[in-house]
């Protein structure tokens, strides 16, 4: 019998989705392989973990920190530590009762989960959530508060920022429930803010994710609008009048261009490109989304795609790049906005337990070819983080990172994998003493 019907809980709370209870620090006794000795640094995932054991929906748990540090060939420590927002402080209150000042309309940012992705840029450490401000934590994940950029964020930070690797500037934006509805900003590798602005869109859509090129930024305004009356813990439905379109916009600001696209939801872009007048992007597709609010999970799974914006013409041509369930798509941060060769992403379900999971390189260069590792049966795992073996390595030259689940054990480990020989065995496993909760998005942060 599965957690699912044991309990009859929720997908979102079920099986390795649950929470876990403990903030601990441990230095992990048992790794199978060998940890590389240029693997020096920290590998950080973050994921809801709600306090009260239960939340209404996957993406309102509280955040969670996991990290494992690695240096000299050894795991030095594991630990988890929750974000401490004004969530975490008052647990199972509404969010929006914290958040809404009805005497003056204001929206207080600082109340967020920050539970879905990390940034480290200019010296900072950043969790993320796209409700909210970021929260600065430290290496050690203890919390040091919101972070406005020096005042200069006035809006919800998105948690896809991109970070260019040929300026070191971070691009992002911050969607809103009323106008201006969408903000655009570009800060220095130093990190001051040397651009907002505001892009035009008539209503609010969850903008989960955006891309960039050398030398544009490329917006999804998609079907998914706001809409307070809906349940389910999320206020977004489907809403087949919208339409669908990519904005380009130069990174430097001016005007945005519009580009029809079939309607679809885009949680998540692998990259983008420019090349000879045409930008190509590749993310996950999928047709539609909460077509009945946001606990309608019928709209079909995510699937690799292309389009290609042809700047001349105006014209969009798209095509599937695979049939394969996926999400999570990464490529190296060196490739950010430039053509990549490889990308790499891991399966998806919307089962509690699935058999296994597997994760995907994709080569461009042969058409899009697939190579597989896949997990031993029982065994889990999440979005997988490229690390270079060294600095100018190639797309491939390095490893994957990801935490897994091992059902049997009941316990979590950290994998090493050869991007290069992605069927290969783990490089090396370091095997935890606790449960690793499925999350959303990590980094590898070296040491500096």
């Amino acid at each position: 019998m599965t957690t699912a019907q044991e309990g009859n809980l929720p997908l979102h709370l079920a099986g390795n989705n649950a929470p876990v209870t403990e903030e601990v620090t441990v230095e992990p006794a048992e790794v199978t392989g060998a940890i590389p000795e240029e693997l020096n640094g920290i590998y950080l995932r973050n994921g809801p973990n709600p306090r009260t054991g239960w939340s209404p929906h996957f993406f309102a748990g509280d955040g969670m920190v996991h990290a494992v540090a690695l240096a000299g060939g050894r795991a030095r420590w594991y630990r988890n530590r929750y974000v401490r927002t004004p969530l975490y402080e008052h647990p199972g209150e509404s969010r929006y009762a914290l958040a809404y000042d009805a005497a003056t309309g204001q929206v207080d940012y600082r109340v967020t989960t920050a539970n879905t992705h990390l940034v480290s840029h200019a010296g900072r450490l950043l969790a993320l959530e796209e409700g909210g401000f970021p929260y600065e934590i430290t290496p050690e994940l203890e919390t040091a508060g919101p972070y406005t950029f020096g005042g200069a964020l006035r809006t919800p930070m998105t948690a896809h920022p991109k970070i260019c690797p040929r300026t070191g500037e971070l691009l992002f934006f911050g969607y809103r429930l009323r106008p201006p509805y969408l903000t655009y900003y570009r800060a220095a590798p130093t990190g001051e803010v040397l651009q907002a602005q505001v892009v035009p869109v008539p209503r609010a859509t969850m903008m989960h994710d955006f891309a960039i090129t050398e030398h544009h930024a490329i917006f999804m305004d998609l079907p998914v609008v706001f809409d307070p009356a809906m349940t389910g813990g999320m206020p977004w439905r489907w809403d087949d009048g919208h339409g669908a379109r990519f904005g380009v916009m130069r990174r430097d600001g001016g005007e945005v261009r519009w580009f029809e696209v079939d309607p679809c939801y885009v949680w998540h872009t692998m990259n983008a490109s420019e090349r000879d007048g045409t930008i190509t992007v590749v993310g996950c597709r999928v047709p539609t989304l909460w077509r009945a609010g946001p606990e309608d999970v019928g709209g079909g799974l995510p699937r690799l795609h292309e389009w290609r914006l042809d700047t001349a013409t105006g014209k969009v041509s798209e095509r599937p790049l695979d049939d394969a369930p996926l999400e999570y798509p990464r490529v190296a941060d060196a490739e950010v906005g430039r053509p990549h060769r490889f990308g790499y992403v891991t399966s998806f379900s919307l089962e509690a337990e699935p058999e296994r999971s597997e994760i995907y390189k994709y080569d461009f260069a042969r058409g899009a070819a697939r190579d597989t590792h896949r997990l031993p049966a029982g065994h889990l795992c999440g979005e997988a983080a490229f690390v270079p073996r060294r600095q100018g390595a190639g797309d491939d030259d390095g490893y994957l990172l990801t935490f897994c689940h091992d059902r049997a054990r009941g316990t979590g480990y950290l994998a090493i994998l050869d991007a290069a020989d992605l069927s290969a065995r783990p490089v090396a496993e370091v095997r935890l003493p606790v449960r690793v909760p499925t999350g959303f998005h990590g980094i590898w942060v070296p040491k500096s």
